[in-house]
């Protein structure tokens, strides 16, 4: 059921970032769920995984790779805060290690600390050496400031180094979304769906932007590909659910400092 959970995630969220819901919340890179539903047996426990990554990190504090391995452990498990608080320990340790910098700033937008993820990410990279990963995180926090035109900025500048990514795209298009421009972030989204690189959670944000602008068929049917009926039944009446909240609520579409949905994935 790993598929239906993160549509759920992803379209409860996005649905959250459309109605403009307000509250300054931390973005999400789909790594949790709204669904209660335990995740496959294949799938590794993000408890032990935390567990396993701590003890790492206390045998040997003093190693880059163990504050990594620990601080993704740690936000796989949805432990913002904490992973946050330990990114930063381990960047006063390393100072000028880029790696513990761009993943401390990742760390601060999961957290919500945009303004800070933008200073610290801007030491983790140089204009002679970017890096498109932490420009489309970039562009994320500065979505979730309000500064859309600067954030698409961000992203034009990631996809002149990897043209036609997914993930880029992605966000390109729920950036336009904030700003109500739907028409845009169809276009953008549609781009990132027929890479054939983009993974579930992109078909999931263009579904919702088609169903948006109230073709529902359409987005129905981009919500059923490639999933087995009962998981695709739910994921229907949960999208018509969402679009439904979004007809009542007179703030759909508003900017603000609200949640993103399948953004770049910072691992």
């Amino acid at each position: 059921m790993r598929q239906q959970s993160r549509f759920l995630a992803s379209v409860a969220v996005t649905a959250m970032l459309a109605a403009g819901l307000g509250g300054c919340q931390t973005m999400s890179d789909i790594t949790g769920s709204v669904s209660s539903k335990p995740q496959a047996s294949a799938e590794p426990d993000p408890r032990r995984s935390v567990e396993v990554a701590a003890d790492r990190y206390r045998a040997d504090p003093k190693s880059v790779e163990a504050a990594l391995a620990y601080g993704q452990a740690l936000r796989a498990s949805g432990q913002r805060s904490q992973a946050a608080a330990m990114l930063e320990q381990a960047t006063i340790a390393h100072p000028g290690d880029r790696a513990l910098l761009a993943a401390y700033g990742r760390a601060l937008v999961d957290n919500g600390n945009f303004q800070q993820a933008l200073d610290v990410l801007n030491r983790a990279h140089s204009p002679d050496n970017p890096d498109w990963r932490i420009l489309s995180v970039q562009g994320t926090a500065l979505d979730q400031l309000g500064r859309h035109e600067e954030a698409r900025r961000y992203y034009d500048s990631a996809l002149r180094i990897v043209p036609g990514e997914p993930t880029v795209l992605s966000n390109l298009g729920l950036s336009y979304m904030l700003t109500k421009n739907l028409p845009k972030a169809e276009e953008a989204l549609r781009q990132a769906y027929a890479s054939g690189r983009a993974d579930a959670r992109v078909r999931q944000n263009l579904a919702l932007v088609i169903g948006l602008q109230g073709r529902f068929a359409e987005a129905e049917q981009i919500v059923r590909a490639d999933l087995p009926p009962d998981e695709a039944t739910a994921n229907v009446a949960y999208l018509k659910q969402m679009l439904n909240r979004s007809k009542d609520d007179p703030r759909v579409g508003a900017a603000g400092k609200t949640p993103l949905a399948s953004l770049s994935r910072p691992e």
